[in-house]
Parts: C-alpha cells; structure tokens; sequence
C-alpha cells in the first residue's frame, strides 16, 4: 500500500442542514460565493489539494503542516470579518474546521486512513468559526506561527480507538478591534529591515513607541493593549509599529539597539504620512519616545509615558544588573525549551494583580511572538538603554505615569524621569502591574488624565 504522511484539513459549515430549510436558495449561493471568493483562493496560496467535497463540507490535503493552519486561519479570519461588517454572502456562514497530520494512501483521486478520520472527527468538537487541531499539529505550529492555543486536553472521539488531545487555535477577530478598521502595511528600514505597522481608528493621529513584545494583531486580545486601544481608538488615529526582531517585523536582524528603534520610528512616520502628533512610550518605548522627541520637536505635540525609565537596569546598580541578566537568561531558556514555568516568572512579575488569563496571554505572546536569541538581544538592548543625560533638552508638554507598585519597573524610575523633565506632571497609580490592565480601577485614572492632557 502506498501510504504518506500529510496535513488533513477537514471542514464543513455549521447548522446548514437549517439554513437549507429556512432558504436554500440563498443558502447555496452563499456557500458558491464563499467557495470562490475564500475557499478556492485560499487553497491555491497554501499549495492544497481538495480531494473531496460533502456538500457543505469538504476534505483538503497539504504536504506542509504550517500551510495546513494558515490556510485554515486566513479563511476563519476572513469570514469573521465578514461577519462583522454583514457586508456580504460569507457573512452567512460559519465554519468549524479540524486539522491532523498522518499517514493516508491513495485510492483513485480519493484517500484514506486514520490523519482524514481523526481530522473529520476534530472538525465535529471544533467551535464555530473555530479550529480544532491536534497534539501533532500543535507541536509544529507552536513557535512557528503568531498563533494562541488553547488546550483542551484528551478528546475521546467516536470511532477512534485511543484518545486525542486537542487543542483550540484562538483566531477570532479580537472583540476590541471588531468595530475598528485596522490597516496593517509594511516598509523598509534604512538597512533593509522589514517593519509592519498598522493604523486604526479615526481622527488626529497619535503614535505609539513599540514596547517589550507587541504583535499588531494579537495585542488587539491582550488584556493588557485592548483597552488603551479603543482608548485611544475612539478619538484618534493610532499608528504603531513591531519592533524589529519581534511580531510581524523582521527577526533575523543585525542591529538592536535605542538608535536603531528610533530610526525605525522615523521610517514608520513616513511611510504611514502622518505629520504632527502626541507619542506613547509605554515601559522601554519612552525613550525611544524621547530620543524621537528630541530629533523631530516640530513633529511631537505632547509626550505620554508610562511605566518608563532614563537609565535601563544594567545602567543603574551592579546588583539591578545581575538581577536583570538572571532574569534574560531564564526568560531565553523558557522560550528556547518551551517551559512555561520560566515564562510564567516573568508574566507574574509584571501583572502580579493579573488574572490567569493575563498571565497565560502574556506566557504565549513571549513564546510565539519573538525568538529566544532574540529575547537575549532585546533586553540587553533595552537594558543598556540611557537618556539621562538628555531629559533636559525636551521642550515638549509631558506625562509620566508610573504604578506605584511596579516590579518591574519601581515607582523610583518613573519620579526620576519626571524630575529630568521640565514641566512634567507625574501621576502615581494605584497599581502593581506593570502594564495597567482595562479591567483595574488604575485604567480608568490613567484614561482620565491621557484624555485631560491631551485635550489641554
């Protein structure tokens, strides 16, 4: 028998049977213009094979696993987007689909064996809009693609003999970005980097400094960007960018670096024609923030800084320094050998009032959002960061925020970069997280004194 390995992709669309009864006629022709508008071209940039189809449902075969899950995200994406506008025929219909890989054998154009049985059987436990992968599947993606999971540990699936464990793939549109119209492009750096950006929402412009970690598609489900977003969303134009070496900005980079960030700033500025503006830094992005402040005072009408500092930690004390490289080192090897417990240090550091779900989002952005060279590299960088010498040439209305119970960051280093600031207002928050969270009371004051000083 000749068998091979392959990704199996199984679909079909949820309560059709329904939906043919109350309107076939427009039920069908939904499903015709998803198949030609999504389904079709989706498979043919994935390099697919569809060797069957069920009448709503159908059976598609990839040689790479990777392919196999993006094709099945690009198109949960795109007919979640679709549902949100209500704009056309996909948003219609609502598909559950299930993806495993294994051994199959061919027998005329049709195939067989357990990687279609157990896709079929996945797709059937799958969520609607939802994808339901397996161990297998989770274990090639996992790091390779900005993707989170959830784990829904051992499934017993009818008519498989052992059971399977499973897990969830989150592609849903982010609640928090679903009524915003974000535009993700790309640029060049001076040195040929690739930087993604993104605007969103209407009205001035305001850019955002990229901080620790950020992903301009999944900070929209982070407990710790959604609600600053639609903050910042309701009023303005948000412009923001990936960092290089993290989210959908080049990894593979030779320069880290304060300078380098701030360049990369510049070519996002212009790419994205925006031309007098207020900047967030929030942690590390203040002084890229202040460092862009300084070289372009035309163009920054305001300073937001939160949770920041002047000198990075292996600027300050030998003892700040060896606590920091412990810290790097541990966070490397948590990515590098994919043990959470590693990760989990860091993500209790900076949300220690989080919730589980904070923590857990924070653990998978670390994991599936930068490499594990690349997090030695970035913190070294953000480490040996140093604008102390220069605070004092910004000329340009300023606010500091700092949480008062900051682990990461101490109060001590935001008062300090207030002080070096002429004219700054600082404002304490009642908060030990280190990125406020929508949900803690901090949020709503920290809000309230963006929208104050903004508006003065």
């Amino acid at each position: 028998m000749n068998r091979h390995l392959a990704a199996i992709l199984a679909y079909d669309v949820v309560g059709y049977s329904k939906m043919m009864g109350a309107d076939e006629v427009g039920t069908l022709h939904a499903l015709r213009t998803v198949r030609s508008e999504v389904l079709d071209p989706a498979y043919q940039r994935f390099r697919r094979r569809l060797f069957k189809t069920m009448g709503d449902g159908g059976l598609v075969e990839f040689t790479s696993i990777l392919d196999a899950v993006g094709c099945a995200v690009e198109i949960q994406r795109s007919l979640a987007a679709a549902a949100v506008g209500e704009a056309d025929d996909r948003s219609r219909l609502r598909f559950r689909m299930g993806i495993h890989a294994g051994d199959v054998y061919p027998e005329g154009e049709d195939l067989y064996g357990d990687g279609i049985n157990i896709a079929s059987r996945l797709e059937g436990i799958a969520a609607p809009g939802g994808i339901c992968v397996s161990r297998v599947v989770h274990d090639q993606v996992s790091g390779k693609l900005p993707l989170q999971f959830g784990n829904l540990g051992p499934q017993h699936l009818k008519n498989i003999e052992r059971p399977v464990e499973a897990f969830a793939v989150g592609v849903d549109l982010p609640s928090a970005a679903a009524n915003v119209d974000q535009r993700i492009a790309f640029c060049r750096a001076g040195d040929g980097v690739r930087l993604a950006y993104a605007l969103a929402g209407s009205g001035p412009p305001i850019l955002k400094a990229p901080n620790w970690i950020n992903h301009l598609e999944y900070d929209w489900e982070s407990p710790a960007y959604r609600g600053l977003f639609r903050l910042l969303c309701g009023q303005h134009t948000l412009v923001r960018f990936d960092a290089r070496g993290n989210g959908l900005s080049d990894w593979d980079v030779d320069a880290l670096s304060l300078e380098a960030f701030v360049d990369d700033m510049e070519t996002v500025v212009e790419a994205s024609g925006i031309d007098r503006f207020p900047v967030l830094g929030i942690s590390q992005g203040c002084a890229v923030a202040i460092v862009y402040a300084l070289r372009h005072p035309d163009r920054v009408s305001h300073l937001i800084l939160h949770g920041g500092f002047a000198a990075g930690s292996l600027r300050r004390s030998t003892e700040e320094a060896e606590q920091a490289r412990a810290m790097t080192l541990l966070m490397r090897e948590g990515i590098r050998t994919d043990n959470v417990a590693f990760r989990q240090l860091f993500a209790s550091q900076f949300f220690p009032e989080g919730s589980k779900a904070a923590w857990d989002n924070l653990n998978e952005m670390q994991r599936a959002c930068i490499s594990a060279e690349n997090v030695y590299r970035y913190r070294e960088a953000v480490g040996s960061m140093d604008v102390r010498d220069r605070l004092h040439e910004l000329q340009v209305p300023t606010l500091v925020t700092h949480s008062r119970g900051d682990k990461v960051q101490p109060v001590e280093q935001g008062r300090a970069l207030a002080a070096g600031i002429k004219g700054a207002r600082f404002v304490t928050l009642s908060s030990q997280n280190h990125v406020l969270l929508e949900d803690e009371p901090a949020f709503a004051r920290f809000a309230q004194e963006v929208r104050e000083f903004l508006a003065a």
